[in-house]
């Protein structure tokens, strides 16, 4: 060490003149930066131009803390501290990473250095694995919960006149960006067509994020949406939590019940959706978004707009291209190729083929359904557990279905007509015994009547006519 030393005492360079040490700074390739006890720039290299591009003579004696008033050397200046680490330059937008120390004169502080490099590369690729992560964690929740695999519109049930119209616009508008609100009562199966649509859509590729905003506390909801910074609020998750919004970048996110939303959330939305950018909850950076939005909801949204609960700005925000979708009792024409729809998959699970008789199928269709596709299908659900044959009947129907269906029978034009009460009560009696019976032995000793009163009412109800068009 001391032969190296004396090298360099007695080298060809007689001391180190101000030229030669600004031609060793300008070639190191971080940005190096000095400044004088009131934060003016007195020197920056040649990398300050190169990696924050602004010319170097810009800032030659401009005062920091007025380019940059959140900058490490303003505090390392105030503290004395040396600072090595990661931070942020608001004014150009960039993630840093680098050392700064204070210079000395006596005890006196009278100005610091800056070594610093621009990582933003680095940070963003690290934020994109670690989106790729948050999306695979969040797709992986919702195998778990068992929900059902996207339908293309090919496969979407219904041949029904004007859900088709809505299907043929929900199809031309899925080549597009455009925000979409799908609107119908519960069940009506809202999920399924937003699905379609990101399928169809040029985002198919990207996860399609879903959102159920009724079913969030309205005190977690923006923390769910936005996501959080590291120590945001008490128990808050270490490190912070991407957001649902940030999770469907590239992607689609699906806003279900956003009539549910409370006012002050909805103004956060509107700001959201109009400046494709957030903050996180806690955080002050700034996160660009490349979003499609589908948002739906059953609510009447022009009453809440006249009572105050929901926003004009953000409905005229959300309605661009508005997708209604009928309640299954204005498309009954449907209701038999639904069936057989869920018939099939019921099927796969008993192992043996499922059918209705034909007094199901008129209970089915007499039936208003107020729970939509979603109640018919625990309906058939429900009948193809309780059926141990291979044909579902009145009895395998949940009760609530069979007594309103008494009621419906009873209280059309005669009300209070018992003969013709107890002939349809007979008849569907008969029905079952014959379908749960092996023989017509069996379904006579069932029904506890004679043989010539059992050929006899079926004669007088026409059952051996429907037997044998069924077979």
């Amino acid at each position: 060490m001391s032969v190296g030393a004396n090298a360099v005492t007695t080298s060809v360079i007689p001391q180190w003149d101000r030229t030669l040490l600004f031609e060793i700074l300008d070639n190191i390739h971080d940005v190096v930066l000095v400044l004088d006890s009131e934060t003016t720039i007195v020197y920056a290299n040649e990398s300050y131009a190169k990696i924050l591009g602004v010319p170097v003579q810009k800032v030659l004696g401009r005062r920091l803390d007025h380019i940059e008033p959140k900058a490490i050397a303003i505090e390392v200046l105030r503290t004395g501290a040396t600072h090595s680490g990661r931070s942020y330059l608001y004014s150009v937008g960039i993630d840093i990473v680098g050392s700064t120390f204070p210079l000395y004169q006596g005890n006196r502080i009278i100005g610091c250095v800056s070594i610093f490099n621009n990582i933003s590369e680095v940070v963003q690729l690290t934020r994109e694995l670690q989106l790729t992560k948050g999306v695979a964690d969040y797709l992986q929740e919702q195998l778990k919960q068992h929900e059902p695999l996207p339908l293309s519109f090919q496969e979407y049930v219904g041949k029904n006149s004007r859900l088709r119209e809505t299907l043929v616009l929900a199809a031309k508008v899925a080549r597009t960006d455009s925000t979409v609100l799908i609107r119908g009562e519960s069940g009506v199966g809202k999920e399924v067509l937003a699905r379609a649509i990101h399928n169809c859509s040029r985002r198919k590729d990207k996860p399609l994020i879903k959102v159920n905003c009724a079913a969030i506390p309205e005190a977690l909801l923006e923390s769910e949406l936005f996501g959080f910074e590291d120590g945001a609020f008490t128990g808050a998750k270490k490190g912070g939590k991407f957001g649902k919004f940030e999770l469907a970048h590239g992607g689609t996110i699906f806003l279900d019940e956003i009539g549910d939303m409370s006012v002050s959330m909805q103004a956060k939305l509107l700001r959201v959706l109009q400046e494709k950018e957030f903050e996180r909850v806690g955080g002050t950076k700034t996160v660009k978004l490349n979003i499609r939005v589908i948002a739906a909801t059953n609510c009447d949204l022009e009453k809440m707009i006249e009572e105050g609960t929901f926003r004009r700005d953000l409905y005229y925000r959300l309605n661009i291209v508005p997708l209604y979708l009928l309640p299954l009792r204005e498309r009954k024409d449907d209701l038999k190729s639904l069936a057989k729809k869920f018939l099939d998959q019921f099927a796969k699970e008993a192992g043996n083929e499922l059918t209705l008789s034909p007094q199901v199928t008129r209970v089915l269709q007499d039936y208003d359904w107020p729970g939509n596709v979603r109640e018919l299908q625990n309906v058939l659900e429900h009948a193809s557990i309780v059926c141990s044959g291979s044909q579902i009947e009145i009895q395998h129907l949940p009760a609530n279905m069979i007594s309103t269906s008494n009621k419906c029978q009873t209280s059309k034009d005669k009300p209070y007509d018992l003969k013709d009460t107890i002939a349809k009560l007979e008849k569907e009696l008969i029905l079952a015994a014959l379908a749960n019976c092996n023989n017509r032995s069996s379904a006579m000793k069932a029904l506890g009547i004679s043989r010539r009163a059992f050929y006899d009412k079926l004669r007088r109800y026409g059952i051996e006519k429907q037997e044998k068009t069924d077979g």
